[in-house]
């Protein structure tokens, strides 16, 4: 015969008046830590008490009940119940559902109402907030209810609409919840479903590669072409962004990079039209130009826009206040709001007056040209002025005549001059007043003068000095300037290989500026040069010689052009100014030196960095899967390939030019730099 399975008896359930519950000492939950009792109190107030109290009668020592309920379990809940209470929202005999427990451990109790507790799936919460949504509630809505901010709402909603691929992942503890913030930068639920498959096959997991994996091909809205035609104007054009609510995302990505594209070359065919129309030759419109494309280019000379009367009182007017205002408040250690408006007002008038069109001289503008791009920072850069080789005016003699149509003549008689100057007595009789010199005399008393100059010029540096400095700066703002005796030249070579966005690398832009704010003080004619420069101060002339020096280097490695003391010498000059690459804003990444070499490049570079360990984890991976892990191990890492380099050592000139093929010692073939000190010495003397 079978036994019986004995039945369980459930405790008792009734309404007990608040004023006869007290709180039990048997309660296991001492830790108040992060207990809001002010939240639960304001959830009972809008949807009453969910959950009844546990709770056990309390008996004198006759053992008799006292009428009086302890509460071993559901203390936060009553201290709720009691400040409603205090705040006369709830009547102090108001029932309150209670399980009444008889027997066993009020500890145990406590306890296994606390552990047995199962929390809340995060995903069941997000889900359940898309529930409320979609049965009409706005977003503010569930925010107050559940006392979370409108910004928590929308990410919760967020995770709900990720693929439902992906969700049953999470579900199953096979995403983390970082990883599941990560999938919701794209709405685009099979373009999560494929990255999902990839982060199968890759070694890294980590959010941020699934983010970058998610906007491959998209546009960042920090990317200077969509800060140029903006992105409201961009979504108003019917583009899509795509958006991380969880972490900083400058903005987001710009998903249709056609559109993009398409809105950047409109704008700056609208911009270009309007610099055409002040009456330039010829205008260049691109978002990029490479580096050096101004060189061979005369730049022409301007001046800003007069000021008329009125703006000359206007700015005084401004510049006054502005003045007033920061002497008021120059020892406050944080501005007025209304002050602080006012100077930004004041500011922006002053710089409107400062930064007013450039004048060109109208019979100039004709034969030159501008080009117009896209700076850095997303504005428009317009580089106005420049005159070709082959718009050029014809260079004519002094007496006016054109050199084109006297060559000829000059050419057939020269050799008769010559001829006559040879056979002419030394000193002629004078007829009829002074007989001009002859050629041969004159080149004969100016060679001893050249000489002086160079005797003299030797024995006083300051003016060689400035001397050099007039023949170089000659070469590098003057495209055709030749007023210098001095046969210095100044070589300044384009890059025919360019990496991506060299135009726009901190390097490139601060020799721009460099360049733009040296040409605003020096004279419009060459011809001033000189006086201009014997004016300045020693510190200035240096600033500038530095400048114009820094043009003419050229460390570019050319399979075609082996120059191995060149190499050495620039290692040398790295050395000397401390050059650091990686401060200058160079970075290893896929476009610009991982996705370029071998995988064994990869691996020796993340092993340079991260070490062995870190790089043999990526070892198995393709090619382009394992540049674009390297690219984030390196990111920030201050990682430079050796080419980039500033050897420490004294020795790096030597290494150089060994690496490049040949030593730099001992070249036979090259016999100025293996000619004896004594022998340059005599060589000088000797001229």
């Amino acid at each position: 015969m079978a036994t019986a399975v004995q039945k369980i008896t459930l405790s008792s359930s009734r309404d007990i008046p608040f004023n006869k519950l007290v709180l039990s000492q048997s309660n296991v939950r001492r830790v108040k830590a992060g207990v809001s009792i002010e939240e639960l109190a304001e959830d009972i107030a809008r949807r009453g008490l969910l959950q009844g109290l546990n709770v056990r009668a309390v008996i004198d020592a006759d053992g008799v009940e006292t009428g009086i309920y302890e509460i071993p379990a559901g203390g936060r809940r009553y201290r709720a119940l009691e400040l409603l209470v205090k705040r006369k929202r709830l009547a102090r005999t108001a029932p309150v559902p209670c399980i009444v427990r008889e027997g066993g451990i009020a500890e145990e109790d406590s306890l296994a109402e606390n552990v047995q507790r199962a929390p809340l799936h995060p995903l069941d919460q997000f889900r359940a907030f898309l529930a409320l949504r979609e049965k009409g509630q706005s977003e503010e809505e569930i925010a107050a209810a559940f006392f979370v901010s409108a910004a928590v709402v929308k990410q919760r909603l967020k995770l709900a609409s990720v693929s439902p691929k992906l969700l049953d992942v999470y579900a199953e503890d096979g995403l983390t919840l970082d990883q599941l913030m990560a999938f919701t930068v794209s709405g685009d639920h099979e373009r999560q479903e494929q990255v999902l498959e990839r982060l199968a096959q890759a070694y890294d997991k980590q959010p941020y590669v699934i983010r970058r994996m998610l906007t491959e091909g998209a546009v960042r809205a920090s990317d200077k072409r969509a800060r140029f035609i903006g992105i409201e104007a961009y979504e108003t054009a019917g583009g899509t962004v795509l958006r991380d609510l969880f972490q900083g995302d400058d903005g987001g990505w710009l998903q249709d990079v056609a559109l993009v594209d398409r809105m950047v070359a409109e704008k700056l065919a609208a911009e270009a039209e309007a610099i055409r129309s002040e009456g330039w030759k010829w205008i260049e419109v691109a978002p990029d130009f490479a580096y050096g494309h101004i060189y061979g280019l005369r730049q022409l000379r301007s001046e800003p826009t007069p000021l008329i009367e009125e703006e000359e009182a206007a700015r005084a007017t401004a510049q006054a206040a502005y003045d007033r205002l920061s002497e008021e408040h120059a020892d406050a250690d944080e501005l007025p709001e209304e002050v602080d408006a006012r100077l930004g007002e004041l500011e922006a008038v002053l710089e409107a007056f400062d930064t007013r069109p450039l004048a060109f001289d109208p019979a100039e503008v004709g034969r030159a040209g501008s080009f117009v791009s896209i700076a850095q920072d997303g504005k428009l850069r317009v580089e106005r002025g420049y005159v070709r080789p082959e718009d050029e005016v014809p260079v004519e003699e002094e007496h006016g005549t054109s050199t084109e149509t006297d060559d000829a003549n000059h050419v057939a008689s020269t050799s008769l001059q010559e001829a006559a100057t040879l056979d002419a007595p030394a000193d002629p009789e004078e007829e009829d007043g002074l007989a001009p010199i002859s050629d041969r005399l004159l080149t004969e008393l100016t060679t001893h003068r050249t000489l002086g100059l160079r005797h003299v010029l030797g024995e006083q540096p300051d003016v060689a000095f400035l001397a050099a400095v007039h023949a170089l700066t000659l070469k590098a703002f003057y495209v055709y300037g030749s007023d210098s005796c001095l046969e210095l030249d100044l070589k300044s070579v384009s890059f025919n290989a360019q990496a991506p966005g060299l135009n726009d690398s901190v390097s490139a832009e601060a020799i721009r500026v460099r360049h733009e704010s040296w040409a605003k003080v020096l004279p419009k004619e060459p011809v001033a040069l000189w006086d201009t420069l014997r004016g300045w101060d020693r510190d200035s002339r240096a600033a500038l010689f530095a400048h114009v020096v820094s043009l003419s280097v050229n460390a570019v490695h050319e399979a075609w052009n082996r120059r191995p003391r060149a190499f050495a010498h620039a290692d040398r000059l790295a050395q000397a100014v401390s050059l650091d690459m990686a401060a200058a804003g160079w970075k290893p990444t896929v476009d610009t030196f991982l996705g370029r070499v071998s995988k064994a490049r990869i691996l020796q570079a993340v092993t340079e960095a991260k070490g062995e360990r870190t790089a043999e984890r990526i070892a198995h991976l393709k090619k382009g899967d394992m540049a674009r892990e390297a690219e984030s191990l390196l990111a920030d890492s201050g990682w430079l390939p050796e080419a980039l380099r500033t050897q420490p050592s004294d020795t790096a000139s030597e290494e150089t030019a060994e690496k490049d093929g040949e030593t730099a010692m001992g070249d036979s073939e090259d016999l100025a730099d293996t000619e004896e000190p004594e022998a340059v010495s005599s060589s000088i003397a000797a001229e």
